[in-house]
């Protein structure tokens, strides 16, 4: 049922094994732990864009975590209101919940791949999916330093001795590869909790949440190794420091994005006009429109003068100095009255008058 996921995972496993294989030889189990950790190297190169939408999903979510804040504490006696609101709220903003979840629901099913396939790697299986017998019979001789990559510290004494291996071979190698998974889990999941906002961890909801998993996360993981095959704690390894670096990596990514935007919304205020004093916010946006419609129609007029220039000073020049005829006409200049010569004048007409 689960062969569309269970082959993709085996043939990424089977190729790194082909290449680290040729160097240090197909049985070394150095060749083989380098397999596992890159074959979560390759998952999560796959897995890198949708992460990076994840990241950035939470970033906006922390922008407006206090008006989600206000959403629960206005309804938080209707569910089904607040859930309405709050989907219109992330929709308005661009935000996919179930997007932010993707990377971390896709790498369900690999490690569950992984774990099959790892445990079809048995001293009577013929092939193992993509692997044939040579390669069946590859992993089991392969170790680390006594310890068998498919057996994990729990089995039977005497299951362990038929592999080829001891308890205490095991637990040499297992228990400090439970201690480095389960360290960079706790400085992960830390470094994630110093990211989040003052806004989404005031509720208390969420912070406790945040600690819990901060520190319940490792423990699983360190309690885990020891029923899991010592090739699933190298993915763990694997996948939490890669975890580790990809937050980092990203983090300081997606801070240089926002600092860019923020100095554009800055420059942008800087160039938007500014009212003047005792001028009203609003009025400010009606000036500069104003004035951009003078400026065209301006622009407009200076352009209808330049086209219409010759014809225009050709009637000037008629209406002014010329008859119909094409003779001269001379034309005193109206003299303007003087005040005191007008009194005189209005003065002698009401004599007259009387």
């Amino acid at each position: 049922m689960f062969d569309f996921i269970l082959y993709p995972v085996s043939a990424i496993l089977w190729f790194w094994h082909r290449v680290f294989g040729t160097v240090l030889g197909p049985d070394n189990g150095f060749a083989w732990a380098l397999s596992v950790f890159f074959l979560v190297f390759t998952l999560r190169v796959v897995l890198l864009k949708p992460a990076i939408s994840q990241m950035r999903a939470g970033r906006k979510m922390a922008k407006f975590s206090p008006q989600i804040q206000k959403l629960r504490e206005k309804h938080k006696n209707d569910k089904q209101r607040m859930a309405q609101e709050m989907q219109k709220l992330q929709s308005e903003h661009g935000v996919n919940p179930i997007g932010g979840c993707l990377p971390a629901l896709l790498q369900i099913p690999v490690f569950l791949s992984l774990f099959h396939v790892l445990r079809g790697f048995t001293p009577q299986a013929q092939n193992n999916y993509i692997f044939d017998r040579a390669g069946v019979e590859s992993f089991i001789n392969a170790d680390i330093f006594g310890a068998k990559l498919g057996n994990w510290l729990t089995q039977p004494a005497a299951l362990l001795e038929a592999f080829g291996t001891t308890r205490l071979n095991m637990m040499a190698v297992g228990i400090p590869l439970m201690v480095i998974a389960s360290i960079a889990t706790f400085v992960t999941m830390r470094m994630s909790m110093k990211r989040q906002t003052d806004a989404s961890m005031a509720n208390p909801q969420t912070a406790m949440m945040g600690k819990f998993m901060m520190y319940v996360a490792p423990i699983g993981t360190l309690f885990s190794g020891w029923v899991l095959p010592i090739a699933i704690v190298l993915y763990f390894m694997a996948n939490n420091i890669w975890t580790l670096g990809q937050q980092h990596f990203l983090s300081n990514k997606i801070d240089r994005e926002q600092e860019r935007e923020k100095q554009k919304e800055m420059a942008a205020k800087k160039d938007a006009p500014r009212p003047k004093p005792g001028q009203k916010p609003g009025q400010v946006k009606k000036d500069a429109e104003e004035e951009t419609s003078e400026d065209e129609s301006e622009s407009e007029a200076e352009t209808g003068s330049t086209s219409t220039n010759g014809s225009t000073s050709g009637k000037a020049a008629a209406g002014a100095g010329q008859r119909t005829d094409g003779r001269q006409v001379n034309r005193r200049p109206q003299q303007k009255r003087r005040p005191g010569k007008q009194a005189a004048s209005a003065k002698k007409s009401q004599k007259k008058r009387r």
